[in-house]
């Protein structure tokens, strides 16, 4: 056998006898995975929109970067959109949530400065961060004081730059919320930016969807990241801030400055999905039933609720876990055991996402479905 790689051989080696190495899954079952949360992902009314804009001559590709030709009508005028929904003065459009964090983190932080984020945040925050030249510390998940003692200690220490406090509005793998009004005003204290990552938010919570660091707005420290692949059933992301962070991250964000622009179709598609959002509360309203009716359910199987709907059931071992989720997908329930390094080790777990692609009767059916398969494991 060649001896090229053998240390990724080996490395997929361990992760196989540790039951984590993944594979690709098709998507088959009834969907308790997605983050659809709207089940706008496939809707008419988007399709509808996407074949107007294939009608108006909208390309599918950008054909270069923004600060080159790529840079086209449906780009501006989606962002002047956002900038005017979330309530903030400016904002810019990323392919991916992956990228806008990758681009925020990497360029804003100055080297004098302190990032400050909890310890649960997104991946694509800690690559960012690890392309950036800010010292940065993680901190007890979702504990004020530990944000407010860090930086204290670090001006002590003789910090001299700007904190920035760094989290999500609703973590991804607990479904738990932030306590934003308690970041907000340490933010304040300490004369630091509070950046609010909306990723599972956005669409379902706040006015018109707006997520729950909307209440906050507007104050000049204060930057949210909303993605659009998630509730707003697109793809891309949008980072919302004083007009400062924009023409920064434009001249300075190397993330930005050199990738391909967005297509300006999907550019066109997400304008839309805002509307439908702002236009259609009642899919929120319609998703919150089905959260509580699914805690309620889970809840007769001693099952505790996160209050959102990302519903992780935890399980510990990882091998125990797959082969519960793979009971559950056996059963018709497309439901995914989540593992170590993206949860911390010995927090594997089911993660259960309602979403408006399902009713009270799928619900029903896959708790029954879980109980099983949790005794049989």
């Amino acid at each position: 056998m060649t001896k090229l790689f053998q240390t990724h051989r080996a490395d997929l080696a361990s992760l196989a006898a540790e039951d984590r190495r993944r594979t690709l899954a098709p998507r088959t079952g009834v969907d308790f995975a997605s983050n659809d949360y709207l089940a706008l992902a496939g809707s008419y009314a988007l399709n509808e929109a996407l074949a107007r804009g294939l009608q108006r001559g909208l390309p599918a590709g950008s054909g270069g970067s923004r600060l080159l030709r790529g840079n086209h009508e449906e780009h501006e005028a989606l962002e002047a959109h956002a900038a005017r929904h979330y309530g903030s003065e400016a904002a810019l459009f990323f392919p991916t949530g992956f990228a806008a964090n990758a681009a925020l983190f990497a360029t804003l932080p100055q080297r004098p400065d302190l990032i400050v984020h909890d310890e649960l945040i997104h991946a694509s925050a800690h690559d960012g961060m690890k392309l950036g030249r800010a010292d940065r510390i993680a901190v007890r998940h979702n504990d004020p004081q530990a944000f407010d003692d860090a930086i204290a200690d670090w001006r002590r220490a003789g910090g001299t730059g700007t904190p920035w406090i760094a989290v999500e509005s609703l973590y991804s793998m607990d479904g738990d919320r932030a306590p934003l009004a308690d970041l907000a005003a340490i933010a304040d204290r300490h004369d630091a930016v509070l950046i609010v990552d909306e990723a599972h938010a956005t669409g379902v919570y706040g006015p018109a969807g707006q997520g729950l660091a909307h209440a906050l707005a507007p104050r000049d420290n204060l930057i949210t990241l909303h993605t659009c692949g998630k509730a707003l059933g697109c793809e891309g992301a949008l980072l919302c801030g004083p007009a400062v962070v924009r023409d920064f991250i434009v001249n300075r964000g190397r993330p930005f400055i050199f990738s391909t622009a967005p297509s300006p179709l999907i550019a066109s598609l997400v304008r839309q999905a805002l509307e439908i959002v702002a236009n259609e509360p009642e899919r929120a309203a319609r998703l919150h039933d089905l959260v509580r009716h699914a805690e309620k359910r889970l809840a007769a199987l001693g099952l505790p609720a996160s209050g959102s709907q990302i519903l992780p059931v935890l399980i510990g071992d990882n091998a125990r876990t797959m082969r519960i989720a793979g009971a559950l997908q056996a059963d018709g329930f497309d439901i995914r055991g989540i593992r170590p390094p993206t949860v911390p080790q010995g927090t594997a777990r089911l993660r259960i996402a309602i979403t408006l692609n399902v009713g009270t009767r799928e619900i029903d059916a896959m708790t029954e479905s879980l109980s099983a398969a949790m005794a049989a494991a």
